[in-house]
């Protein structure tokens, strides 16, 4: 091909993909100077963190947290304006019912006190109901073996975090207690099916790394406030044109070495592309020669979340959220201002790393998942079920398998001026709204350095994976 002249010396760059990803790369290189056209196929931005209405209330398909260190995704909020609809805690506190236990004594709670690491969690581990003192001492032997990691060590990558914990002397009470009921809802696996690599990134840095990392922060509005409206809101002020309902069916390379998306009606010319949709779909739009290995990214697996939607005519649960033991509810949370509910309460449960329960008919979750939680929380037992439904992503995430890191791509292809951005490429993080971020802003350095544009001030500075 030779067509694709420039038109004016402005750089211009088209972002494939409206998730968090795609947003953060498209302010990064418009905030740069450069004219943005950012493509999303969807009805709406925000990826796979989002909102819909279903009978007057505003309903998030998921319910997604971060971490006080996350810091890439508390860039986005404050880019985006929405910190304040997003807040942390003041201070980790995790409560954790045992529902094996006599009611009365079933609550534990994981906290942090005011302290340095690693004694900030002192306190909590020596209290910690649900482990016996043996396990409790375990934890603190294994914790600062696992600190002791070097994360740049391509060997982690290999083993599985299940192996390594049985190895350092953890039970599978301890497993379950304490190491997967993190690790599930940030890794979307169990310790036997996680990288160890990505187990200890997680654990490193939001339990071992300063004290306030892990203090827990959720939206307190619908998602669908943040990533899309105020996103879009972001984009239109910075300058991008956004297009949505738009699906890319191909992307090719003039000879001339610009770039050409074509869309149903139009065809988009750039000087940059950065492809930010799951690997999959990357794979289909990759032009050939862009990777050594394309196929890998479909050796790159996925796992699924399912969640539970619950709307209560009564208040059944005091605190805004909580996570649970001996039962198959994993974490609830309170969904009822967020939403729009004026009476009763909505919980929203997160069930992370549901390969068995995500194609399960709605009666029969209704069946299983109701009687559970009567026994987690006693205010239920009574109560009348205004609503049941469910939302499935079957392929929520990458699966966070022992191998994975050698399949994750950086942000650069062999193709210049062609960038890969999403939660699945090489951040060093699993597969996460920081990590979404991150791969962004890495997508975004790296089109800018090609390009001779200097960095925003304003952007976050974190390392590019490449």
């Amino acid at each position: 091909m030779t067509d694709g002249k420039r038109s004016g010396p402005a750089r211009d760059a088209v972002v494939v993909g409206g998730g968090l990803a795609g947003i953060t790369a498209a302010l990064a290189l418009a905030d740069a100077g450069v004219r943005v056209t950012l493509l999303e196929g969807r009805p709406r931005l925000g990826g796979l963190a989002f909102s819909f209405q279903r009978d007057g209330l505003t309903v998030d398909n998921g319910q997604h947290v971060y971490l006080r260190c996350c810091t890439a995704y508390r860039w986005f909020l404050d880019r985006v304006d929405g910190t304040a609809l997003a807040p942390l805690q003041d201070r980790l506190d995790v409560p954790v019912l045992d529902v094996t236990r006599p009611e009365g004594r079933r609550l534990g709670r994981l906290r942090r006190d005011a302290l340095p690491v690693p004694l900030h969690l002192g306190r909590s581990l020596a209290t910690y109901p649900h482990l016996s003192l043996a396990e409790r001492a375990g934890v603190g032997r294994a914790a600062l073996a696992l600190k002791g990691l070097d994360l740049t060590d391509p060997s982690l990558d290999a083993q599985d975090f299940g192996s390594w914990l049985t190895a350092h002397g953890q039970s599978a009470r301890a497993v379950e207690a304490l190491w997967d009921l993190v690790g599930v809802a940030t890794l979307n696996a169990v310790a036997g099916d996680c990288s160890l690599g990505l187990a200890a990134m997680v654990f490193k840095t939001g339990l071992l790394s300063d004290p306030g990392a892990a203090d827990i922060g959720w939206a307190r509005v619908p998602l669908g406030e943040l990533h899309d409206r105020l996103a879009r809101k972001a984009l239109d002020s910075a300058g991008v044109r956004t297009l949505i309902r738009t699906r890319v069916t191909s992307v090719s390379r003039y000879d001339n070495g610009r770039w050409t998306v074509q869309v149903p009606g139009e065809s988009l010319d750039a000087d940059a592309v950065v492809l930010a949709v799951p690997q999959r779909e990357t794979h289909d739009l990759l032009p050939d020669g862009a990777l050594d290995a394309p196929g890998q990214l479909l050796s790159i697996g996925t796992a699924p979340i399912l969640n539970i939607h619950v709307v209560y005519d009564r208040k059944v649960l005091g605190t805004p959220f909580v996570t649970a033991l001996g039962t198959p509810v994993q974490w609830v949370f309170d969904r009822t201002e967020a939403s729009g509910l004026r009476e009763g309460q909505y919980l929203a449960l997160s069930q992370s790393a549901a390969h068995e329960d995500i194609d399960t008919p709605v009666a029969a979750l209704r069946e299983r998942y109701l009687p559970e939680l009567e026994r987690l929380l006693p205010h239920a037992r009574g109560a009348q079920v205004r609503d049941f439904f469910v939302t499935r992503e079957r392929t929520a995430t990458f699966a966070p398998a022992p191998g994975v890191g050698r399949l994750r791509p950086g942000a650069r292809t062999k193709a210049p001026g062609l960038y890969l951005a999403g939660a699945w490429t090489a951040t060093g993080w699993p597969a996460t709204m920081e990590s979404a971020v991150r791969s962004g802003i890495g997508a975004a350095d790296a089109a800018l350095s090609a390009l001779g544009r200097p960095r925003p001030r304003r952007l976050f500075d974190v390392e590019e994976a490449a």
